[in-house]
């Protein structure tokens, strides 16, 4: 069974010019089947104010009203991701941008409202293969924006980290599935203030315990959440780090393990 590699760049990459170039260089030269998942970064944000479309957030998480779903499908879709794929394609790999509607490959549900109406942003509800295994198989590499849909029409925000480790788990029966998660650290840390105290092994027991001690908190949650999803449906490998844990093997970097 052939390995694919899933790999989710944070804004703070998307956000910097000249680490994404160096990303998307090096990610073009990774051998075998990949599929490359990207955040929004600060740009959306920056439209809203330009437009005059007040920016909502709770908790972290951005409320998705019409005219904000208008805008993040315009910058998510379309800029971010038509800029990385014209870039992969000057590196001579062969890309294509895909949101969860194209090729009907990531159906959503609207989150249900508890406390707080989050708006148009979609959970997850299936991954469908087939069309981007076509793709894989003829080595050309998608680039999942974080845009989802129904199969009724409507398009929904959906947190990209989701969707990477969705996809991680959609493909665990039909390849060797590997999942990535570059951002700025070099891993999970045990002092947020040292780069150097990266915890390089989190199993779900000492994943609790670290909980307790406060050491993950806020946004690293949801994320860590992710990656034990995938862990426990399948998928081979999860890791969390700088990108360069992809290009070498002298670098530190957090492996998820059950």
């Amino acid at each position: 069974m052939r390995t694919l590699k899933i790999i989710k760049i944070g804004g703070n990459i998307i956000d910097d010019t000249i680490a994404l170039n160096a990303f998307l260089s090096d990610f073009a030269k990774l051998k075998g089947p990949k599929i490359l998942v990207h955040g929004g970064g600060k740009l959306a944000t920056k439209l809203a104010n330009q437009m005059g479309v007040e920016v909502k957030m709770t908790n972290g998480r951005r409320i998705t009203d019409a005219d904000t779903l208008g805008i993040i499908t315009m910058v998510y879709a379309g800029k971010i991701s038509k800029n990385i794929v014209a870039k992969l394609q000057a590196e001579q790999c062969n890309a294509i941008g895909f949101s969860g509607a194209d090729g009907n490959s990531i159906v959503s549900v609207k989150r249900p409202v508890n406390n707080i109406d989050f708006g148009f942003v979609g959970d997850v509800d299936k991954v469908n293969i087939e069309t981007l295994d076509i793709l894989l198989k003829n080595k050309v590499t998608p680039v999942f924006c974080a845009i989802t849909h129904d199969e009724n029409g409507q398009l929904f925000n959906t947190n990209a980290d989701t969707i990477a480790s969705e996809l991680a788990i959609g493909f665990a029966n039909a390849y060797n599935t590997e999942l990535y998660y570059c951002f700025e650290k070099n891993g999970v840390l045990k002092d947020i203030n040292d780069e150097a105290s990266v915890i390089e092994s989190i199993n779900t027991e000492t994943y609790q315990t670290l909980i307790n001690d406060g050491v993950i908190a806020d946004g690293m949650l949801p994320k860590l959440n992710n990656c034990f999803h995938a862990i426990k449906n399948k998928v081979e490998k999860v890791c969390i780090g700088k990108p360069n844990m992809l290009f070498t093997t002298n670098t530190k970097y957090t492996t998820i393990q059950n």
